[in-house]
């Protein structure tokens, strides 16, 4: 599905009709996602939107920042990377506001209708140890599955660091997807995880079922991968 570019606001011709337009084409191609559970990257994409357009509105002086700007000529001359900007007019800025105040509410409204289906598919997910647990639960092995389906989906793990705020990353890869039946239980896929990889004999194994049909890589995934943050964090 196609984005709303980061620039949108100030890109192009602005002009508020134009703008309206924009926004309720794309708003309308996000509630058809949701509609079908797909909730990334949309959701987060809405996010994105509804705090820098909040951040604009809050600090009109950065207004001016969010335009595109170009090359001077002199700037050219001289080797420097001096700019101009483009737009410098009182109606468009009253015409930038009115975007705005049309802008917020909408895509606030479309927030939460994302975050109702995202709590919706999280409360219908269930997160639990395989086997032993050890220590160290930064880097393992998370399997996803919905049954009654077999397909059980295995990915590496690692968790991230960032320095601001002590805030957590998961970082993941799809290494295999096996088939769950009374011949090959979570328990024996992770042993055979261990025979496999020998830098991790005694790997943290998480698998997180959902009770609900959702698509895999734009809905569960992502809050498999969160659930699993806020578990480990709270075990740490």
């Amino acid at each position: 599905m196609e984005s709303l570019k980061p620039d949108w606001l100030t890109s192009g011709l602005i002009d508020f009709e134009y703008k309206k337009y924009v926004l309720l084409a794309y708003l309308q191609r996000v509630r058809e996602a949701f509609g079908r559970v797909e909730l990334y990257p949309m959701l987060s994409d809405l996010v994105f939107h509804y705090r820098n357009l909040l951040t604009l509105k809050e600090n009109k002086s950065l207004m001016g920042l969010a335009f595109p700007k170009e090359l001077t000529p002199e700037g050219i001359k001289n080797l420097e990377l001096t700019y101009r900007k483009l737009v410098e007019d009182d109606a468009v800025m009253a015409e930038l506001e009115s975007i705005l105040e049309f802008s917020l509410p909408r895509i606030k409204s479309s927030v939460e209708e994302g975050s109702e289906v995202y709590e919706f598919v999280e409360t219908h997910c269930e997160i639990t140890p395989v086997g032993l647990t050890p220590l160290y639960t930064h880097e393992g092995y998370l399997f996803v599955a919905q049954p009654p389906e077999p397909d059980t989906y295995i990915y590496s793990y690692q968790v991230t660091m960032f320095d601001q705020e002590n805030s957590r990353g998961l970082h993941t890869r799809l290494i295999a997807t096996e088939t769950k039946s009374l011949a090959n239980s979570y328990e024996q896929m992770k042993r055979k995880l261990i025979k496999d990889n020998g830098a991790l004999p005694n790997p943290c194994v998480y698998v997180i079922e959902s009770k609900v049909k959702v698509p895999l890589d734009r809905t569960l995934v992502p809050i498999a991968k969160r659930l699993l943050i806020k578990y480990v964090s709270k075990a740490a």
